[in-house]
């Protein structure tokens, strides 16, 4: 579905990054950042030219394609990872920062990745999530159709047990993001600080 999806022409969730990291960036600590289900390289690309050593992973070849074309043509370099994320390792210890912007997953799934972040951050690392919530669902203005892909504070707040919660919020955003972010969406925000 993601390789049908990024071989439109163009970047399908557009070349600007997500609101949220941008107001957030300045918490991440200086070094490495861990950018999942990254797609066509927005996040990951922004990152990189604000100077944190960036790797994005994602499923799908054809994003990550698209990801690294973008960071040549802004003059950056990203590492780039090809995998599913049922079977990506995410190092214990190893990043001072990790970004999940819209990385809907199976409840199952999704549990194992964020206990998995949790590990993977260096003590004082940050992770940073913005996530469409079940109130999303039949909008039309983006995210899975499916409610138990969405992720609520609560949720959140058992499958990152080990941050300190900065913030852990859910409201109602404008989101303009190419065509398929488009319009007002129910999110939940979190900033996260590994002590």
């Amino acid at each position: 579905m993601w390789d049908e999806r990024y071989s439109a022409e163009g970047y399908v969730y557009g070349t600007e990054p997500n609101g949220f990291l941008v107001a957030k960036a300045e918490l991440l600590p200086a070094g490495r950042v861990l950018c999942l289900a990254e797609g066509e390289g927005r996040n990951a690309v922004w990152l990189a030219e604000q100077g944190f050593e960036v790797t994005a992973v994602d499923a799908s070849a054809v994003g990550l394609h698209k990801a690294r074309a973008l960071a040549a043509e802004r003059g950056v370099r990203i590492t780039t990872v090809h995998a599913d994320l049922a079977a990506f390792v995410i190092e214990p210890g190893s990043w001072d920062g990790i970004v999940s912007i819209f990385c809907h997953l199976p409840p199952a799934l999704r549990a194992q990745v964020h206990r998995r972040c949790v590990a993977g951050l260096r003590s004082g690392g940050v992770m940073l999530l913005e996530a469409y919530t079940p109130d999303q669902v039949g909008r039309g203005t983006g995210g899975p159709p499916s409610v138990e892909l969405m992720m609520d504070a609560e949720t959140l707040r058992l499958e990152l047990t080990g941050l300190e919660f900065l913030e852990l919020s859910e409201t109602e955003r404008e989101i303009h993001e190419g065509v398929f972010h488009n319009g007002v969406g129910a999110v939940v925000r979190l900033v996260g600080r590994k002590p």
